[in-house]
C-alpha cells in the first residue's frame, strides 16, 4: 500500500467528521447546542461551551483537512520520481534526439 492511498483514506475520513461537524451546528443558534435542553433551561455543558467545542472542531479539521491534501501532493511528487518513466530517465531522452534514431530527411536533387 502506497503513501498517497493512505493520504487518501484519512482525507475521506477527515473530510467525513468535517461534514458531520459542519451539519450539527446551526447558524441560528439551534442546532446541537439547543438540542441538550428547553428554550430557556440550563443546557448541558451550557450554549457556549458547546459552540466553542463546535467552532474549533471545525477548524481543527479544516487545519488537517487541508495539511493531509498538501502532504498527499508531496506523496505524489515523490511517487513520480521512484517510477519508472520514461519522461524522467535521461538516457532514454538522448537516445530519442541521438542522429542515429533521426527520421531519414529528403533530399531533393536538381537534376536539370
Amino acid at each position: 500500500m502506497s503513501t498517497f492511498t493512505i493520504f487518501i483514506g484519512l482525507i475521506i475520513f477527515v473530510a467525513f467528521l468535517l461534514i458531520v461537524v459542519i451539519m450539527v451546528q446551526n447558524p441560528k443558534g439551534g442546532g446541537l447546542s439547543s438540542s441538550f435542553g428547553g428554550g430557556g433551561t440550563q443546557q448541558l455543558g451550557g450554549v457556549q461551551k458547546t459552540t466553542d467545542f463546535l467552532d474549533k472542531s471545525t477548524w481543527t479539521l479544516a487545519t488537517l483537512l487541508l495539511t493531509l491534501i498538501l502532504l498527499s501532493n508531496i506523496s505524489i511528487m515523490g511517487d513520480a520520481r521512484n517510477a519508472g518513466s520514461k519522461a524522467f530517465d535521461e538516457n532514454a531522452i538522448e537516445n530519442a534526439l541521438s542522429p542515429a534514431n533521426a527520421a531519414p530527411q529528403e533530399t531533393t536533387e536538381d537534376t536539370n
